[in-house]
């Protein structure tokens, strides 16, 4: 695929606006607080830029059209569940973080369960919100590597210098003001393709039976398992194409693992007000669904009109009559962008879309070296507290983390972006999604001790839950194991 002229004076304006805005809101960090939470003086804008600049990222665009490629409409939990767990962390829990008096969720954990139980949590967590950057690195470098004529390694490299530039200059304020910004050209760009989708597919029904007539006429419908009508409705009109546990399941880690990661917490933490914080969390609550589903129809209407290089092979080579060609299902949402819009706005959504992904990766790498630096660091040497220093080392932090992303991300290429997206959430829902709400709900009910074995017994679970693929979704597994310990816990305790 060649880059048109006109398609790359909008990809490179759009970086440079967005780029510009990171780079000036630099000036608003005077010390480490500014950089982590924006120094608490945000309003409900910046507060929603701040959470939806990393919750609408490349699993909630990329990522949600490749899995409609695949599942149809069942793809809307991502962008579903992000926006119910975005909804509950305003109503219910931004208030009581708020007047926690702590900097990260590990701190409130660690008042009531102890310094173990902080170390503990701050690597798991950590470890989660790393799974999601991967994640993100993945997407970037699906969308570069749709561009331009080049390999995996050099896309995720310019992918991840991107990210430290949005993000290292700026911190919170660089990912909230870029954020804002950020939301309204995607939203521009959402709706013009939906509108775009609707009128090359002739509606809704028109995607449907073009992905109908597509299975039900070619060899695809075989290797693909969809050999009749039925088949091919439910797994593309249903909301439970992947099984009613599997999609809940999925749904549910959203939902806890937006109230158990740092990122989201910050831009809480980051409002002016208690009004402000709501306000912004429950915006992005709103907002996030209609982009979900918006990514959902290009996905539907890519299926309809496009093969996979894998399944080119799988059908010997042979090409059905008016199908057309991608790499990987990855690429939906930018082959629809490069070959159905008009240049010059293709380029200004493409551009919207590569900071989509470089917003979400910088917001999750800005939580990630919080985590590290606050929770593990500073414990380890003191000094790193130093206003300045810790600046400093919250930077080369996030430099180190996006780095290493780009070696590990190689191993996952071929997966969905959305299932490591999944397995993020869940990784961190595990880890501290009780020990936070009992720490901030429930305190002096479940001793420390039991609370920190659900914290490792209940991850341990989640992860062997998806290595060997148990029946249904792994946050099933991890969060009953975690039920289990903290209800010995609370037994404990009244005994």
């Amino acid at each position: 695929m060649t880059i048109s002229f006109w398609t790359l004076i909008g990809l490179v304006f759009t970086i440079a606006i967005i780029i510009t805005i990171g780079s000036l809101s630099g000036k608003k960090v005077k010390n480490a607080n500014d950089f982590a939470t924006g120094g608490g003086k945000a309003g409900y804008w910046i507060v929603c830029g701040a959470i939806m600049g990393t919750l609408v990222s490349g699993q909630s665009t990329v990522g949600t059209a490749q899995l409609a490629f695949t599942y149809g409409i069942s793809a809307w939990w991502f962008t579903l569940g992000a926006a119910i767990g975005c909804l509950i962390l305003s109503i219910a829990y931004a208030i009581p973080l708020r007047h926690s008096e702590s900097v990260t969720l590990l701190e409130v954990v660690s008042k009531e369960y102890g310094k173990k139980a902080e170390a503990v949590g701050s690597i798991l967590c950590f470890l989660g919100m790393f799974v999601s950057i991967v994640a993100q690195v993945l997407s970037a470098s699906a969308l570069l590597t749709a561009l331009f004529p080049i390999n995996f390694l050099i896309a995720a490299l310019i992918s991840i210098a991107l990210m430290i530039v949005y993000v290292v200059f700026g911190g919170l304020w660089g990912a909230g003001m870029g954020g804002i910004v950020k939301l309204a050209l995607l939203y521009v760009s959402a709706i013009v393709a939906g509108i775009a989708v609707f009128g090359l597919a002739k509606g809704y029904s028109g995607l449907i039976e073009t992905i109908q007539n597509l299975f039900t006429t070619t060899d695809l419908g075989t290797i693909n398992d969809l050999n009749s009508t039925d088949t091919i409705n439910h797994r593309y009109q249903s909301m439970f194409a992947r099984g009613p546990i599997k999609d809940l399941g999925s749904c549910l880690s959203l939902v806890l693992g937006v109230l158990a990661t740092q990122t989201y917490a910050q831009g809480i933490w980051s409002g002016k007000s208690d009004s402000a914080a709501r306000k912004g969390g429950i915006i992005c609550a709103l907002l996030t669904p209609p982009i979900g589903f918006a990514c959902i129809l290009i996905g539907l209407y890519m299926r309809g009109h496009y093969i996979t290089a894998a399944e080119l092979d799988a059908l010997g080579g042979v090409m059905p009559e008016g199908m057309m060609l991608m790499e990987s299902s990855a690429q939906a949402f930018p082959l629809f962008v490069l070959n159905h819009l008009p240049k010059l706005f293709g380029g200004i959504v493409l551009g919207t879309l590569l900071i989509t992904i470089v917003g979400g990766g910088s917001g999750l790498s800005l939580g990630a070296s919080t985590i590290l630096v606050r929770d593990v660091f500073t414990k380890i040497k003191p000094s790193v507290k130093e206003s300045k220093r810790n600046l400093l080392v919250t930077r080369a932090t996030i430099v180190f983390i996006l780095i290493i992303a780009v070696v590990l991300a190689n191993s996952f290429s071929g997966s969905f972006i959305n299932d490591l997206g999944f397995l993020s959430m869940g990784l961190r829902a595990t880890a501290c999604f009780l020990p936070l709400t009992c720490a901030l709900f429930l305190k002096g009910r479940i001793k420390p001790r039991w609370m920190l074995a659900s914290m490792i017994a209940g991850t341990a679970m989640l992860i062997i839950a998806k290595i060997f693929s148990l029946p249904s979704d792994p946050m099933w597994w991890g969060l009953l194991v975690c039920l289990t310990f903290c209800g010995m816990g609370w037994k404990a305790k009244k005994d």
